[in-house]
């Protein structure tokens, strides 16, 4: 192998490049990515860059360039998935002996809004320039989610002194992932801190003044003056430059369990990749961790032109909201019990277990980072 070709600039793709360096792989590395930043860390964008107390300068993840050839502000068009050559937004062709796919996702945007000035999604550092930019003092907020990206926004909307609603569909916040139980906590930090939350109704329509949005209108009939609306309603895989590649795509790319896909010269690492557990399930996972451990396992499988080893993420996640450090690892989906261990919620500090027939198989965490370090060491492989 000469030629590795990485689409997609962002962690995924900066791991990718490290590995491949790091496991001995001395030819050529092109590094294709569509935003004209070097690769920057994202998780500070809901939280202090967008509080104005982290610099731009600061959110970079390398000084190093790996001696690679870096093509910022480029696109990838289509890929020839069997001769990993790549077709770009310029004209040209990236010939290469083998392809890491590391596009990640694009964020879901609210229907109607496309034209309306002062409705945000947050993803990139130019989506975060731009949604500081409208956090002006008596700025009122409408952010549409309270996932992750919601809350965080929310929390940091909130530190800035903004009037804040947050409008989520579900009748408890992320239920799915934390239960009824952990789900309701998380929606007593939001009333905690002064959010109003409006949970179980969606959004039915927007208000507007002919260029700017002015309000948000829920299904239930309720009227929300807004002046600035955040969608963090979850992302959608970049895949559409590899329709008509030949690979396999199912919200995602699908990759065996060693993030190989059908074509041993290509793999996928990061949001955009949906692998083959050891369970046989295909599961995409959206954040940092999974995107900086994918990684190691996926180069290595192709440099050695096959699957020899198997990817088992850790599940890692943090968030940081209205000064609350919360941790969560292991899988939750799917526990039968979840038991407080240390700590107590009233309290605001705690670790929770989710057990499967007995087997603690993941936790979550309030303000309690060592002992959560303890335990997830404990935790069940997936």
């Amino acid at each position: 192998m000469k030629t590795v070709a990485v689409v997609g600039a962002s962690l995924a793709g900066l791991r990718s490049v490290e590995e491949l360096r790091r496991q001995g792989f001395d030819g050529r590395i092109v590094v294709i990515g569509e935003e004209p930043h070097a690769p920057y860390d994202r998780p500070p964008l809901s939280k202090a860059f967008l509080a104005g107390t982290l610099p731009a300068a600061d959110l970079t993840l390398s000084d190093d360039d790996f001696d690679a050839e870096w093509r910022l502000g480029i696109r990838a068009d289509r890929v020839d998935a069997e001769t990993a050559s790549v077709h770009l937004s310029t004209g040209e062709t990236v010939r290469a002996d083998g392809l890491v796919i590391a596009t990640g996702g694009r964020p879901r945007t609210l229907p109607g809004t496309s034209n309306l000035a002062g409705v945000h999604t947050l993803r990139t550092l130019d989506d975060a320039v731009a949604l500081r930019a409208d956090l002006r003092p008596g700025a009122r907020i409408v952010v549409v989610g309270a996932g992750w990206i919601g809350a965080e926004v929310a929390s940091t909307c909130r530190s800035l002194g903004l009037e804040v609603t947050v409008v989520e569909a579900a009748p408890i916040p992320m239920e799915r992932a934390l239960g009824p139980t952990l789900g309701s906590l998380c929606a007593d930090l939001h009333a905690d801190h002064g959010v109003d939350l409006r949970l179980g109704v969606g959004v039915a329509s927007f208000v507007d003044n002919g260029t700017r949005v002015t309000g948000v209108v829920l299904h239930d009939g309720t009227h929300l003056p807004a002046d600035v609306v955040v969608a963090g309603i979850g992302v959608e895989p970049e895949t559409g430059w590899l329709h008509g590649s030949g690979l396999a795509l199912d919200n995602g790319v699908l990759c065996d369990t060693g993030c190989v896909t059908s074509i041993p010269s290509v793999v996928a690492v990061g949001d955009v990749a949906r692998y083959r557990t050891p369970s046989g399930r295909h599961v995409r996972h959206e954040h940092w961790t999974n995107a900086s451990e994918q990684a190691t396992v996926a180069v290595r499988n192709l440099l050695a032109g096959t699957t020899i080893e198997t990817y088992r993420p850790s599940g890692y996640v943090w968030s940081d909201q209205y000064g609350v450090r919360l941790q969560l690892a292991g899988e939750t989906t799917g526990a039968d019990e979840v038991a407080v261990i240390d700590g107590s919620p009233d309290d605001r500090r705690f670790v929770a277990e989710f057990r499967r027939a007995g087997r603690p198989v993941g936790l979550l965490a309030m303000n309690n980072a060592k002992l959560f370090g303890r335990m997830r060491r404990q935790l069940t492989p997936a």
